[in-house]
């Protein structure tokens, strides 16, 4: 299959149509170039300014997001990060979501589960980390580890995971039913670029304390993983919560890419600051007599 293929859209598309992982078709991650930037700026330095560019407007939109939460608006925005290691979760969490005021916003990285969350069905820890009304949530891997590692390494029986995919689509549902924006993008890396970044942590005594040795043990089961991630997105790419398939091979497009995609989100939500309940005049008068 060539290479681009599913990225060739009008220009004036929405990016968030351009990234969108097809519903009903078989996903082939090999038919995606990862370091494309479809409906990107020409170039890295265009990228960067463009990323900026987008700060200003993306605070504004999560102020009156929160603002309006005090009036009672339960609606609120949660970004799932998903991708194999390297491919930038953290540093999309460092330079996307720097854009915000950090207060209005709850991270969580999910690592290993700890032995109380293994006491617990697999959705009861995501559900402890889920944003509150007017907040912007980031997870850093999520709820689909328990389809992904546990798949590539049989940490559970097939008949579990195949339902696992239903058990997950009810709970986007049920997040999307209750105000919840969920934006799922997948940072899509080659295997190429991602031994050039191991590489490079090697290299970097300051960066030794981001390499795990275990990560070229990964790296040998990569085309297990690629299934993994193609049946995840297959299987889990919804109206109430599509995935987003963001080439990540550039760092600079994968960080404009998130941005936007975030900022075409906040827009279609459009939150409004709420009136006041008091007499503006009335108040002005009195303060003007202190």
């Amino acid at each position: 299959m060539e290479k681009k293929k599913h990225w060739r859209r009008p220009p004036d598309t929405p990016l968030r149509d351009v990234l969108r992982v097809p519903e009903g078709e078989r996903l082939d991650l090999a038919a995606y170039d990862a370091s494309a930037t479809p409906a990107g700026p020409a170039g890295k330095a265009a990228g960067l300014a463009a990323t900026a560019a987008l700060g200003p407007r993306l605070a504004d939109l999560q102020e009156r997001l929160y603002a309006a939460s005090t009036a009672g608006d339960r609606r609120r925005l949660l970004l799932v990060l998903q991708g194999m290691d390297t491919s930038g979760k953290g540093g999309t969490v460092k330079h996307v979501i720097g854009l915000f005021n950090p207060s209005g916003c709850r991270i969580r990285a999910f690592k290993a589960p700890t032995p109380e969350e293994q006491n617990h069905p697999f959705l009861w820890r995501i559900m402890q980390a889920l944003p509150k009304p007017g907040e912007i949530g980031i997870f850093d891997r999520s709820h689909y580890e328990d389809v992904l590692i546990a798949r590539v390494r049989d940490l559970a029986p097939r008949s579990q995971l195949a339902s696992r995919y239903g058990q997950i689509n009810r709970f986007e549902k049920s997040l999307a039913d209750d105000g919840v924006t969920v934006v799922k993008v997948f940072l899509h890396i080659s295997y190429e670029e991602q031994r050039n970044r191991l590489l490079e942590r090697l290299d970097n005594p300051e960066k030794h304390w981001k390499f795990n040795a275990g990560d070229i043990e990964e790296r040998s089961v990569w085309p297990a993983y690629q299934e993994a991630y193609e049946i995840a997105l297959e299987r889990c790419t919804t109206d109430e919560a599509p995935w987003y398939l963001v080439p990540a091979d550039r760092k600079w497009y994968r960080n404009w890419a998130v941005s936007k995609l975030l900022l075409e989100h906040l827009e279609a939500l459009d939150p409004k600051y709420p009136p006041g309940d008091f007499d503006v005049a009335e108040c002005q008068r009195r303060l003007l007599a202190t």
